[in-house]
């Protein structure tokens, strides 16, 4: 006996005691029936049903196996019942995990106000500055910026974030302003080393020509805050995603350097380890999230 299925089909000809009444109510040919039975038999090596009568009568042993098997079965039922209502409702926990930049700054704050919206729902945020293709621990929503190595994950997007080459209006007094990508390799650069991606090659394209360029930084760090501050003292040039440095732009702290030429985008996205059968608190959070982060995200909108 291997699935909750033969307990079921025991129970039905222990209910019948015949095998043509069981088949009508299984659907099945009597000779099935008794084939089904033999099969079972087999499995346990246990004689269950004498069939030497008109009428099945289960020997003492299939009679246990039905008394204690019944129970075994309406606790299963009952456990995907509690399954089916936590999936059809806001109730159970949502794991989230998130850059620690960006998980900081948004993310922090929209898994809070979630929770309050839905008391029933526990919020577990998990931070961290590994690629979410190496965490072993299961997630519910996973927060990526930018494209995805290949994984079996799931993504929507968020909201949309380009990447900016930026400096802080001191060195530029100092170096002057770079009119190519081609010179950023003769000035003081600062590079970010995270999820496992080469921080000094950057790639810019200008209408269907793309230029790549090997920086030579004095400082590198895997930490985006710290990559940050240094560009924010004057220390080197850096290239950082739009959600984090827009607000510096628009305060005249950063200076935005080759606006002609682009770098690939770095979307927000959410990821799931399905497509179907989430619950409705992983679906309800995402749409949340989405919402949150439109129709412009803030670091998109006009300072207030």
């Amino acid at each position: 006996m291997r699935e909750s299925g033969d307990l079921r089909f025991l129970l039905i000809l222990r209910e019948h005691a015949s095998l043509l009444a069981a088949a009508r109510t299984l659907g099945l040919t009597p000779s099935a029936v008794s084939q089904r039975l033999q099969h079972i038999e087999r499995g346990l090596d246990v004689h269950l049903v004498d069939r030497s009568s008109r009428k099945l009568r289960f020997t003492e042993e299939g009679e246990l196996l039905c008394q204690q098997g019944l129970g075994v079965i309406e606790q299963f039922d009952t456990l995907l019942e509690e399954v089916r209502s936590r999936r059809g409702g806001m109730i159970g926990t949502l794991k989230i995990n998130a850059p620690l930049g960006f998980g900081r700054r948004y993310i922090a704050a929209a898994a809070a106000e979630y929770q309050q919206l839905h008391p029933e729902v526990d919020v577990v945020l998990a931070l961290s500055d590994q690629p979410l293709t190496e965490i072993g621990e299961r997630f519910d929503v996973g927060i990526h910026i930018g494209e995805l190595a290949l994984s079996n994950l799931i993504g929507y997007t968020i909201a949309p974030n380009a990447r900016f080459v930026c400096a802080a209006p001191a060195l530029l007094r100092q170096y002057g302003v770079p009119e190519t990508p081609e010179q950023l390799a003769q000035l003081p650069c600062i590079a970010l080393r995270e999820n496992n991606e080469d921080g000094t090659l950057w790639h810019f394209k200008k209408g269907r020509t793309t230029r790549s360029v090997r920086v030579q930084p004095k400082l590198i760090c895997n930490d985006g805050d710290v990559v940050h501050q240094w560009a924010r003292e004057g220390r080197g040039i850096i290239v950082r995603s739009e959600w984090d440095v827009a607000a510096d732009i628009a305060s005249g702290d950063l200076v935005r350097l080759l606006p002609a030429f682009k770098l690939s985008d770095a979307h927000v996205i959410a990821l799931t380890h399905a497509r179907k059968g989430l619950p409705v608190r992983t679906r309800s959070f995402m749409k949340f999230l989405q919402e949150r982060f439109q129709p412009l995200p803030p670091w998109r909108q006009p300072p207030q």
